[in-house]
């Protein structure tokens, strides 16, 4: 059974430079939120070249066609909500586009794929995360 997977923007990464097991994901329902789609468009933005833009571009441009991007929307939106008042109950402040990609997690269930701990995704309620 496929599992129900988001990706946020350092698996991204990863994926387009080939540094994880593609083959990993290949079974999956694999979405992103609107939110990885700028963090990356933000590196084509701030490219050294105009040839790595080009790459970049192809690259989420390919990405965009194959997964499902998630909007953010009014459910998001309370999903959003509630993590933000956990983090600042808890004094433990996190991300404000990570915490996006959790609500649409919470939201969709999904489980988030990330490459970044110092996210600690799993440690918000409701979030299911893990490193490929």
């Amino acid at each position: 059974m496929a599992r129900r997977l988001i990706l946020d923007t350092g698996v991204l990464i990863a994926y387009e430079r080939k540094s994880i097991d593609r083959s990993l994901l290949a079974a999956d329902s694999v979405a992103i939120a609107a939110i990885t789609v700028a963090e990356y468009r933000t590196g084509i933005e701030l490219a050294d070249s105009a040839g790595r833009a080009a790459d970049r571009a192809r690259a989420i441009a390919a990405i965009t066609a194959t997964v499902e991007v998630l909007e953010y929307t009014a459910a998001t939106a309370a999903h959003h909500a509630r993590l933000l008042a956990h983090v600042r109950r808890s004094g433990r402040p996190r991300g404000a586009h990570d915490l996006i990609i959790a609500a649409h997690a919470v939201e969709t269930g999904r489980d988030v794929v990330t490459l970044d701990a110092a996210a600690r995704f799993g440690e918000l309620p409701g979030v299911v995360a893990f490193t490929p």
